[in-house]
């Protein structure tokens, strides 16, 4: 069976242009793997960690902190599940800091 990428599959063509790179590996490794299920949750922290940081820029940071509870719960989730998810760390961690 052929390797799923934007071209062949809907979901990874809807989500292509808004997702950076490596967060784009993480989601393709995800679907050729037949987890959408974690691609999803993928998705749904990346939309978090860019939602926390608009919240930190309009100086909100009640809600910053709120979402960025959720954004942890779903990454570890993905830990546990054996997932690589560094660079969302990563991306976590430095939004983290911003936050006072």
């Amino acid at each position: 069976m052929a390797k799923k990428n934007s071209i062949n599959n809907d979901f990874l063509k809807s989500v292509r242009n808004d997702l950076s790179p490596k967060v784009y590996d993480l989601v393709l490794k995800l679907v050729n793997e037949n987890r959408e299920d974690m691609a999803k949750i993928v998705l749904k922290v990346d939309y978090l960690l860019e939602y926390t940081s608009n919240c930190i820029k309009a100086r909100d940071y009640d809600e910053a902190r709120e979402t960025l509870d959720g954004a942890r719960k779903r990454i570890d989730m993905l830990k546990n599940e054996g997932e690589d998810v560094s660079y969302l760390e990563y991306l976590y961690e430095g939004i983290n800091k911003k936050c006072k």
